[in-house]
């Protein structure tokens, strides 16, 4: 029970600076460039600047906070994430929606860049390019601490989950036709510079998620083996995949060799070649990589 305890405040924890950083993002690379980032996040911060126009223009003395607006837009998402998803997913889920805009609000931008030189810092305001290319890194690696940690920050992530478990197959892209309508309206409202930027922020902020989160990534291991059972238990124990056994012969002395192939999830591949050369170090390891997967294909439970 500690164990399972200390695993949730360390997992409680992560998401907690997942939220920082998402909210400091906001508050100084995205406010400097004018940016969106795109799915509730981006469509939120629209909302939030034509409603702060509208109060500016009656003369009102208020500024118009994030974290609401946020929370009420990631509605159908979030039942989404109840309903397809997972309870526990969805509720650390909006853990990190509540937190990282409550943050948002919260958090004055002169704390944040105290630290910061002023020449750097009239470099980082003026230059949209550097602006935008910073913001894109530290919201991708935020997102994906969140998804490495069973969480999201809400929106079409809930959304490209969902058609990554059912289609079997990363759909990331995906969100950018949704994003792009909130890039064109918020490019006629506001200017078109912060909207052509934001794409170089979403791009960034894509690969980075591509980068670090893999659990949608597929490849196929080609394991060349004269202890074929040893290797099939290994790949099953660790990623609860099966394999299929091919008879082989060595063409340089023509002895006989087993080949196993599995398709695996990408973030397995590295603890699978380790514990197969533990049961076989003579094993010879090919790695394919594999754009879908059609079939039963073994996804771990999200709750």
């Amino acid at each position: 029970m500690n164990a399972k305890y200390k695993g949730e405040i360390i997992r409680y924890a992560v998401l907690a600076l997942a939220s920082l950083l998402l909210a400091v993002d906001y508050r100084t690379f995205v406010s400097w460039g004018a940016l969106y980032p795109g799915g509730a996040a981006g469509l939120s911060m629209l909302v939030q600047r034509l409603s702060q126009l509208a109060v500016d223009f009656f003369g009102i003395k208020f500024t118009v906070p994030f974290g609401p607006i946020n929370l009420v837009l990631n509605a159908i998402p979030v039942y989404i994430g109840f309903r397809y998803i997972g309870k526990r997913f969805t509720l650390q889920s909006l853990y990190v929606i509540f937190l990282s805009g409550f943050l948002t609000d919260l958090i004055p931008v002169d704390t944040i860049t105290s630290f910061i030189p002023a020449a750097d810092m009239a470099r980082l305001q003026s230059d949209p390019f550097v602006t935008s290319l910073f913001g894109g890194i530290v919201f991708g690696f935020a997102i994906a601490l969140c998804l490495r940690w069973n969480a999201t920050s809400g929106g079409t992530d809930f959304i490209a989950i969902y058609l990554s478990e059912k289609k079997g197959r990363e759909t990331w892209n995906l969100i950018l036709g949704f994003n792009a309508i909130v890039l064109l309206a918020g490019g006629y409202w506001f200017g078109w510079t912060g909207a052509l930027y934001s794409i170089v922020f979403q791009f960034v902020y894509l690969q980075v998620v591509h980068l670090m989160y893999r659990t949608y990534q597929y490849q196929t291991l080609f394991i060349v083996t004269t202890r074929p059972e040893k290797v099939c238990e290994a790949i099953y124990r660790l990623s609860h995949h099966g394999a299929t056994v091919m008879d082989a012969k060595g063409s340089f002395k023509g002895e006989p060799r087993s080949v196993v192939m599995s398709v695996v999830a990408a973030d397995d591949t590295t603890h699978i070649y380790a514990l197969c050369k533990s049961v076989d170090p003579d094993a010879f390891i090919d790695t394919v990589s594999t754009s879908r997967v059609i079939g039963r294909f073994y996804l771990r439970p999200r709750d």
